[in-house]
């Protein structure tokens, strides 16, 4: 999930919500949104490999 922030910049989120906080993980903050669905891809990917 990424979402705007207010300084411009991009912020991609866990698509599940974490148990134990009950918010979502931060997983990086990009300058662009193209950049931030990149690593999106590449978390994706991971996950699913091995």
């Amino acid at each position: 999930m990424i979402r705007k922030l207010q300084s411009g910049e991009y912020r991609l989120y866990s698509r599940k919500k974490d148990a134990k906080t009950g918010k979502r993980k931060n997983l990086g903050t990009f300058s662009s949104r193209e950049a931030a669905q990149k690593h999106e891809r590449a978390v994706q990917y991971f996950k699913r490999a091995g």
